[in-house]
C-alpha cells in the first residue's frame, strides 16, 4: 500500500518528479524552485480585429498592410462569396456583420456609394469610421467627403485620415522620411485610435485638427508638383526665352547675313548652350535669397523680422531650383559626350585635315589654347562633381544621416565652391570672346555672357559678407544680438 505521497509522485512524470524532489530540498520561494516550476502564464491577448469597407486596390493593400503589422481584418463586402482575391488570413462577409465584429472601421469607397452606409447606421453607431476617400477634382462638392460622412451617420465617429497614401505605399511601407499620414476628426479618443494605427504601420502621423481640415486634406492628392510649380515655370521660361534667342543669333544670322543654312545645329549645339546657362542661372537663384536675406537682416539689425512673402517663397523653392539646375546640368554633360561622333564634327576635322595637306602647312602647338583647353575641361569636371554632392545630400534619406553642421557645410560652403567653379567654368568658355568684334552679332552679347551676369553678382555680394567687419555684425545678429533704434532711445530718455 502507497501513501498518499507515493501515490501523487506515481502520477508525475520525470521531470516533474525531479521537481518535486528539488522543491523538498530548498524553500518553494527560491529562484531555482520558480525556474523548475513555470507558472502557467496567461494566454496572449487576441490581435484587434479591424474593419475594412470595399476590396479594391486601396482596401486590399491597407489589409495587407494591417496583417503584417498584427491585426486581424475582416471584410464587408456586398457579394462576399465573389469579392475576388484578398490578402491570406482575412475574412469576408456582409456590411453589417463586419461593421458588428470591429470597433474601428476603414471606408475605401468612393463617396457616389456612401449611401448603403446611411442603412448600416445602428450596426456603425459608437464606431470609428475612417474615410480614405478622394475627389477626382477640387471642390466637386459642396462638403469634404468625410463631413459628408458624419452627416450620414451622425452616431459614428469620422476620421479622414490615409486618403494621401496610394496602394502602393501601404503595400511597401514607408520608404523615407515624407511618408506621412494626415487625419482630422472632432473626436479625440478616436483620432488617438487612428493614429495608434497608423504608427503601428510604420507611419508618421500629422493631427490637423477638427474635420473642418478635411476637404484640405482631400485636396492634398488633388495637387500636381506643388512645390514644383515655381522652379518648373522658371526654368521653362528661360529655356524658351534663351533658345529663340541663341536662334535669332546663330542660325538666323547665318541665314540672312552669310547665306549658310546651319538649322541641323538646333538638335544638338543649340540645346547644348542652352541648357548649361539655364542650369547656372538657377544654381544662382538658389544662393541669391539667402544672400538677399542676409543684406535684409544687416539693413534692420535684427533677426526676429518677418522676411517678404516673396522671398519667403523663393526661399522654400530652393531644394527644388537646385534639382532642376542639376538635371540640365546632366543633360549639358551628356550633350557633351556624343559631340565626337556627330557627323557634322568629323566632317569639320577631315576637311580641315585634308586643306591642310592641300596647302602642306601644319599649325603650330599653342600653349596658351592648351591651358585654356584643360583648364576649362577640368573645371566643368569640378563643378559638375560638386554639383552632384549637392544633389544627394538634398535627398531625404542622406539629409536624416548628416549633423545640421555636416548639412550647413555641405550646401552652404561646398555650395557656394560649386556656384564659383560653374561660373569660372563659364568664363574660360569665353576666353578672348568677351573682346572679339565677331562675337556681338547683330550688337547683341553671346548667350553665355547673360548667364555670367546672376552667378557674378552672387558671388561678390557673398564676398562682401565675408568681410570681417560685416561678417561679425551678421553672425551677432544671428544669434539674437538686436540693433536698437535712436528714436526709441530718446522716447525713453524723454520718459525717463
Amino acid at each position: 500500500m502507497t501513501t498518499p505521497t507515493n501515490e501523487r509522485h506515481s502520477s508525475l512524470g520525470f521531470g516533474n518528479l525531479w521537481a518535486v524532489v528539488m522543491s523538498a530540498e530548498k524553500p518553494k520561494n527560491t529562484s531555482e524552485s520558480v525556474l523548475l516550476h513555470p507558472l502557467d502564464t496567461a494566454a496572449a491577448p487576441e490581435p484587434e480585429l479591424l474593419c475594412i469597407f470595399g476590396t479594391g486596390d486601396l482596401g486590399r493593400s491597407l489589409g495587407q498592410r494591417l496583417l503584417q503589422s498584427g491585426y486581424r481584418v475582416v471584410y464587408g463586402s456586398r457579394r462576399p462569396t465573389s469579392c475576388g482575391p484578398l490578402p491570406q488570413g482575412t475574412q469576408v462577409m456582409s456590411h453589417a456583420a463586419a461593421a458588428q465584429s470591429a470597433s474601428v472601421v476603414f471606408v475605401c469607397v468612393h463617396r457616389e456609394n456612401y449611401e448603403f452606409l446611411e442603412t448600416l447606421a445602428p450596426q456603425l453607431r459608437g464606431k470609428v469610421l475612417v474615410d480614405v476617400s478622394n475627389n477626382l477634382k477640387k471642390n466637386l462638392y459642396p462638403e469634404a467627403n468625410a463631413e459628408y460622412l458624419q452627416r450620414l451617420i451622425p452616431g459614428a465617429q469620422v476620421v479622414k485620415a490615409f486618403n494621401t497614401l496610394s496602394a502602393w505605399a501601404l503595400q511597401n511601407g514607408p520608404s523615407d522620411a515624407n511618408r506621412q499620414v494626415f487625419l482630422c476628426g472632432n473626436s479625440a479618443e478616436a483620432n488617438q485610435a487612428v493614429a495608434k494605427t497608423a504608427t503601428k504601420l510604420g507611419f508618421t502621423v500629422l493631427d490637423r485638427g477638427s474635420l473642418s481640415a478635411a476637404r484640405e486634406l482631400e485636396d492634398f492628392p488633388l495637387q500636381l508638383f506643388p512645390e514644383w510649380r515655381l522652379p518648373l515655370r522658371v526654368a521653362v521660361g528661360l529655356i524658351a526665352a534663351l533658345f529663340f534667342y541663341v536662334l535669332i543669333r546663330d542660325v538666323i544670322y547665318a541665314k540672312v547675313e552669310l547665306g549658310k543654312d546651319i538649322s541641323f545645329r538646333i538638335m544638338v549645339s543649340l540645346a547644348n548652350k542652352v541648357f548649361p546657362i539655364v542650369s547656372l542661372i538657377m544654381l544662382s537663384l538658389c544662393y541669391l535669397p539667402g544672400v538677399i536675406a542676409a543684406f535684409l537682416q544687416l539693413y534692420r539689425g535684427t533677426k526676429y523680422k518677418r522676411f517678404p512673402d516673396w522671398l519667403d517663397r523663393w526661399m522654400l523653392c530652393r531644394k527644388q531650383l537646385g534639382l532642376v539646375a542639376l538635371g540640365l546640368a546632366f543633360l549639358h554633360v551628356l550633350y557633351t559626350l556624343i559631340i565626337p561622333i556627330r557627323y557634322y564634327v568629323k566632317f569639320r576635322i577631315a576637311a580641315s585635315t585634308v586643306l591642310q595637306m592641300k596647302e602642306n602647312q601644319t599649325k603650330e602647338f599653342n600653349t596658351v589654347w592648351a591651358w585654356q583647353g584643360d583648364s576649362f575641361y577640368s573645371t566643368g569636371i569640378l563643378g559638375f562633381g560638386m554639383f552632384l554632392l549637392l544633389g544627394i545630400t538634398s535627398l531625404p534619406s542622406v539629409t536624416n544621416a548628416l549633423s545640421w553642421r555636416e548639412f550647413n557645410f555641405i550646401q552652404s560652403k561646398l555650395g557656394y565652391l560649386t556656384v564659383f567653379l560653374c561660373t569660372f567654368h563659364t568664363y574660360l568658355y569665353g576666353w578672348n570672346k568677351f573682346l572679339r568684334p565677331s562675337s556681338y552679332k547683330w550688337n547683341t552679347p553671346p548667350a553665355f555672357m547673360l548667364s555670367l551676369v546672376l552667378p557674378t553678382v552672387v558671388m561678390v555680394l557673398k564676398l562682401l559678407l565675408l568681410l570681417p567687419c560685416v561678417d561679425r555684425r551678421l553672425t551677432r545678429i544671428r544669434q539674437g544680438w538686436e540693433r536698437t533704434d535712436p528714436k526709441d532711445d530718446s522716447r525713453k530718455s524723454l520718459l525717463a
